[in-house]
C-alpha cells in the first residue's frame, strides 16, 4: 500500500509553508505520476518524512510499469526507506515502505532463496511494529492482508505455517482495513489480486465484488489510476477465463 499524498499536502502544510514547500511540491507531483520530478523535489529535504516520501515515490514507479521492477529500482526504494529510518527508527511511513521493498524483491526469488534472505518475515514484523503503534493504520493492515495470501501461494500450508502465515488473519486485517479506508483504491486492488494469484477459483466471487469496487472509486491519483486499469482488466479475466489463467495473469501484475 502505498500511502496517498493528499495527506501529505495537508501534513506538510499544518508544519510550515515554507519549511515544506518542496514536500508539498513532491506530492503533487506524485499525484500526477511524475515520479521522477516527486524524487527529486523531495530529496532537497534532509528529513525522514522526505526519504520515506522518495521511497514511495520510487516504488510507485517501480510499480506503474510495464514490466515487473528492477532490483536497483528496489534496492533504492528500500535505501531511502532506510535512511529515514536511520533519522527516525519508529518512522511509520519509512517502516511501511521499507517493509514494501523487501516484499517486492523476493518477488523474482526461488521460494528457497526468498526464505533465505529473511525479508518476509522482517516486512511483516516491520507492519506489526507500525500496527502496534498505531491500530488504524489502514496501509500497514493492508500490507498484512496481501503478506498472509501471498505467503499461503508461494509457500504452500507448510510454509504458511513456518512463517506464521494464516487466511484468517488476512481477512481480518483487510476487513478491518477497508472499514477504515473503503474509498482506498489501492487496498481493494491489491487484496483481489492477491487473492486472484492464489486461487481465483475458490475466491472469485470475493475478488469479483473487491475489483469491482476498486473501478467505482474516483482515482484520486494517477497510480489509482494505474490500478483501476489492471483491475479492469483482472475482472475481465476472472470472469470470462479459466482460473488457471487468471491466476497467471495476476501472477504477473503489481
Amino acid at each position: 500500500m502505498i500511502c496517498r499524498s493528499e495527506f501529505l499536502v495537508a501534513l506538510f502544510l499544518s508544519a510550515g509553508e515554507a519549511a515544506h514547500a518542496d514536500l508539498v511540491a513532491a506530492a503533487l507531483a506524485f499525484d500526477a505520476g511524475r515520479y521522477e520530478q516527486a524524487v527529486t523535489e523531495a530529496a532537497a529535504e534532509r528529513t525522514a518524512d522526505a526519504e520515506a516520501f522518495c521511497a514511495r515515490a520510487l516504488l510507485a514507479r517501480a510499480m506503474s510499469g510495464p514490466s515487473e521492477p528492477s532490483d536497483a529500482m528496489l534496492k533504492g526504494a528500500l535505501e531511502a526507506a532506510e535512511r529515514a529510518l536511520k533519522i527516525d527508527p519508529r518512522h511509520a511511513e519509512g517502516r511501511l515502505q521499507k517493509a514494501i521493498s523487501l516484499s517486492l524483491l523476493t518477488r523474482p526469488m526461488s521460494l528457497n532463496a526468498a526464505r533465505k534472505s529473511g525479508f518476509g518475515e522482517e516486512a511483516k514484523a516491520l507492519a506489526e511494529a507500525v500496527i502496534a503503534d498505531d491500530a488504524a493504520n489502514h496501509y500497514a493492515l493492508g500490507f498484512l492482508a496481501v503478506w498472509h495470501v501471498e505467503v499461503h501461494r508461494r509457500g504452500g500450508r507448510l510454509g504458511a505455517l513456518m512463517m506464521g502465515a494464516s487466511l484468517d488473519e488476512a481477512a481480518i486485517h483487510y476487513a478491518e482495513a477497508v472499514r477504515l479506508a473503503p474509498q482506498d483504491v489501492g487496498l481493494r486492488w491489491q487484496y483481489a489480486r492477491a487473492l486472484a494469484a492464489y486461487d481465483a477459483k475458490t475466491y472469485r466471487g470475493e475478488i469479483g465484488a473487491e475489483l469491482q469496487a476498486a473501478l467505482a472509486i474516483d482515482p484520486a491519483t494517477e497510480l489509482d489510476r494505474v490500478m483501476q486499469e489492471r483491475a479492469a482488466m483482472l475482472l475481465e479475466a476472472v470472469r470470462s477465463e479459466k482460473a488457471s489463467d487468471a491466476e497467471k495473469m495476476a501472477q504477473g501484475m503489481l
